[in-house]
């Protein structure tokens, strides 16, 4: 087991590293000016490095789930591994959002996708406060479905609502709607229950 600043980098920590990663690999088949065509089913089109890019995110993000799963179950749930965890999550999910804006035939309102980051940005300076105070704070389970709320939105977006668009449903627009519901509510959770921490700086 290795050692990084006195901290234990055991498997659920290196699998959560490994998320991290992988996004500028993400980053880079995303915005890379090359063009590697288009993929046609249906009636329906996708650009090669979207479709490939989506691979990528999709996998990224199921190490969320599989770091969880070692963790409890080799009993090895660290400090390191309640911040990165987290940490990595709005490392992909911001990467992708941001990218998703500049793509100008994807459905993904600015306005949105700033809620979106500006709540992740605040609860992580929270959380580092705390982390000050000697507190380091696991996600939630409302803070867990928003972040996977956020990840079936990202991931309709970059496949272009593909195989929803077949049959004409809106799933990506509704699932980033529903993202955006639960990245309020959740933030908004965690600063009440949080919100002690302020009284007792004043």
């Amino acid at each position: 087991m290795l050692n990084f600043g006195g901290f234990s980098v055991n498997l659920p920590n290196k699998i959560t590293v490994s998320r991290i990663l992988l996004i500028p690999i993400f980053m880079l088949i995303m915005l890379l000016p090359t063009n590697w065509g288009e993929l046609h089913a249906a009636g329906e089109s996708i650009p090669v490095n979207h479709l490939i890019g989506a691979i990528i995110f999709i996998i990224a993000s199921t190490t969320d789930w599989i770091d969880g799963y070692y963790a409890r179950k080799l009993n090895q749930v660290t400090n390191l591994g309640k911040f990165l965890d987290p940490l990595a999550d709005k490392l992909l999910v911001s990467a992708a959002l941001i990218i998703l804006v500049e793509l100008n035939d994807v459905y993904a309102p600015a306005w949105i996708i700033i809620v979106i980051i500006s709540r992740e940005f605040a609860v992580t300076g929270l959380r580092l406060i705390l982390a000050g105070t000697g507190e380091v704070v696991a996600a939630n389970m409302l803070g867990k479905i928003k972040t996977w709320a956020q990840i079936i939105a990202v991931s309709a977006l970059l496949l272009h609502n593909l195989p929803f668009e077949w049959i004409n449903l809106p799933f990506d627009k509704i699932a980033l709607w529903v993202a955006l519901i639960f990245t309020i509510w959740s933030g908004w959770d965690y600063f009440d229950k949080n919100k002690g921490i302020f009284k007792n700086s004043k």
